[in-house]
C-alpha cells in the first residue's frame, strides 16, 4: 500500500525540529524514499559536525546512498522540510532522484535568515566580479589528468 507523501513529509519536519531540539543545527530535515520505504534521512548538522556542506538533504542523500550501495538514487523520491539550496539543490541533480517534494519556501527560509539568494546572484557573475575572489591558474598537467580521465575504457560515468 503506498504512504501518502504527506506522511514523509511530517517524517521530514520531524527531523528538522528534533535537530534544532538537539543543537545540531538550523531547522531542516529531509528523507529519501524509495518504493515506499525510507532508504535515507538527516537533519541539517552544520553546528554538530562544523560542516558547512551537512544540510540536511546532503545528510540524507549521503544515508540513502550508503544504505542503497550506489552513488545515484534512481526510483527514489526526496522529502525535504524546505526547497532545497543551491548547493542541496546541485547534490540533489547530481544524485539523480526521480521527484523532490518541500514544504516551506525558500522565501520562507529567508524569512528566518536563511537567505541564498546572493549565492544564485554570484552564480551568474564573472569569477572577477564575486565576493569571494576566484583566480583561474593555468597548468597543463591538470588538463593531463582530464586527458586521461576521457581516454580510459573502464570508467564509471556518473
Amino acid at each position: 500500500m503506498k504512504k501518502d507523501p504527506k506522511y514523509f513529509m511530517q517524517m521530514a519536519i520531524d527531523l528538522s525540529r528534533n535537530g534544532i531540539k538537539n543543537g545540531k543545527g538550523g531547522p531542516f530535515g529531509c528523507v529519501v524514499v524509495k518504493d515506499g520505504e525510507v532508504v535515507g534521512q538527516g537533519s541539517n548538522e552544520v553546528l554538530l559536525t562544523n560542516d558547512p556542506t551537512a544540510h540536511a538533504e546532503v545528510v540524507a542523500i549521503r544515508d540513502a546512498c550508503r544504505n542503497l550501495g550506489t552513488f545515484q538514487l534512481d526510483g527514489c523520491e526526496i522529502y525535504a522540510s524546505c526547497e532545497p539550496c543551491p548547493m542541496c539543490l546541485g547534490a540533489i541533480y547530481w544524485a539523480r532522484p526521480e521527484k523532490v517534494y518541500f514544504a516551506n519556501t525558500k522565501s520562507d527560509a529567508a524569512s528566518i535568515g536563511f537567505d541564498d539568494q546572493f549565492i544564485y546572484g554570484e552564480i551568474e557573475l564573472p569569477t572577477d566580479k564575486r565576493k569571494i575572489a576566484f583566480e583561474h591558474i593555468f597548468e597543463p598537467a591538470a588538463m593531463e589528468v582530464f586527458m586521461e580521465w576521457k581516454n580510459m575504457n573502464n570508467k564509471t560515468l556518473y
